[in-house]
């Protein structure tokens, strides 16, 4: 592929202090198109998105809570009772230290067991806020939804998170800081509005989110990550804190992702920065709409019908029906990326939680091959306890605890890769 003058100029705005070489451009001859420039992003006119609503969740938390206690739905009523059975201990939880020092994490690729063993303490607050979050929706009992709020306190009264380490060649902390936000944003979103009080812990809170949101963004990430997942990971927390803080700018932040993944998206609806995995590309085509459905589904709730934004003559549900396909038959990535893709994702539940959320919006129910053994989906960041949260009664009934089924999905030599 030729690559033309403009895109190499605009690869070197991205680059930021990184050195260009040949390779380092290569890189970026993506197929079928471009990669929307950060100019060009930030010269998106999208002066019409304001919040509207600042007390909406990601979904309808009132509305939901009353179906979860009048359901007979056998599944529904096994994961609420359990949840609410053994909810986490408050105390426990607010003996959880917050992240004062400066953050360094390894890379998870060339080091895996050094990347579990720095990340501990950050998937345990992610599990907390998110955990207590779910015991709320289960159990409609206030003690978590306030539990929740002191957690949070306690980190934004330390200025938590604030300091961590970043360079273009070493942004594993920048990387590990995106899903903390937003797993402590949506799940402050689940309880904030149903709170009577504690005014002062949640104007830190919310003071806290969108200073740790801000300085987060200022970063725009050298070479792809400042344009694929890793940029809607950002735009789904600026989101979800626009929302709460009542910040339109950060809000249009995130509402920009939808708008710079669809200008991206091949005809066929697939991500082409994604693409460039190999043979991980369709774990992370996956992976992008595990950020880019919660934001269109937050922005939904604020009334902007964003799955109908066509850019391009391309929607979001190209890239839906483009992943469903390549998911059923690797051979629809055609010369995109490898067929022998690694699969291994196929068994862990977490990367589906967008499924439950689009699913539920528009009754597609060819989904429910995936989901019904993976159920009940949860992920400790991006939208929690899904199948909670969004499941139809009259879809699935009973847990599948098919574990073979699971293993199916999974190539055989590949699933540990």
């Amino acid at each position: 592929m030729t690559l033309r003058l403009q895109d190499v100029q605009t690869i070197t705005a991205r680059r930021m202090a990184a050195p260009i070489t040949i390779m380092a451009l290569l890189a970026y001859a993506v197929p079928s198109a471009f990669a929307m420039s950060l100019e060009e992003r930030k010269d998106l006119d999208l002066s019409e998105y304001e919040v509207t609503h600042p007390e909406a969740s990601y979904f309808e938390v009132d509305e939901r809570m009353a179906l979860l206690q009048e359901t007979d739905n056998s599944l529904l009523l096994q994961h609420r009772n359990e949840l609410a059975k053994h909810a986490p201990s408050c105390q426990q939880r607010l003996e959880l230290p917050p992240i004062t020092d400066k953050m360094r994490i390894p890379g998870f690729y060339p080091t895996p067991d050094d990347w579990r063993l720095a990340t501990e303490p950050l998937f345990a607050f992610e599990d907390t806020v998110t955990e207590l979050a779910g015991a709320y929706v289960a159990s409609s009992d206030d003690y978590y939804a306030e539990c929740l709020v002191q957690f949070l306190d306690q980190w934004a009264g330390e200025d938590a998170l604030l300091d961590f380490h970043y360079h273009w060649s070493d942004p594993q902390a920048w990387f590990s800081l995106e899903s903390m936000i937003f797993a402590a944003a949506m799940a402050y979103s689940v309880v904030e509005p149903g709170i009577e009080g504690m005014r002062e812990e949640r104007d830190r809170v919310e003071s806290w989110l969108n200073e740790l949101a801000s300085v987060h963004m200022e970063i725009e990430g050298a070479d792809s990550s400042c344009c694929n997942n890793h940029f809607y990971r950002r735009a789904l927390y600026a989101t979800m804190v626009g929302v709460l803080t009542e910040d339109d700018k950060m809000f249009r932040f995130g509402v920009s992702a939808i708008h710079s993944a669809l200008h991206d998206m091949t005809e066929e609806g697939a991500f082409p920065l994604e693409m460039q995995r190999g043979r991980r590309a369709t774990h992370y085509q996956n992976y992008a709409l595990l950020y880019l459905i919660p934001i269109i589904e937050i922005a939904s709730r604020q009334g902007y019908d964003i799955y109908d934004l066509e850019v391009g003559g391309s929607t979001i549900h190209d890239a839906v029906d483009f992943t469903m396909e390549i998911l059923e038959n690797p051979a629809q990535l055609g010369d995109l990326a490898p067929r022998d893709q690694y699969t291994g994702f196929l068994k862990d539940d977490q990367y589906f939680a967008w499924m439950e959320m689009y699913r539920k919006r528009f009754d597609d129910d060819r989904f429910d091959d995936l989901l019904a053994p993976m159920r009940p989906i949860y992920n400790r960041s991006a939208g929690g306890y899904a199948t909670l949260y969004f499941m139809e009664p009259e879809v699935q009934t009973h847990i599948v605890p098919d574990e073979e089924e699971r293993q199916s999905r999974a190539l055989k030599g590949l699933a540990d890769q």
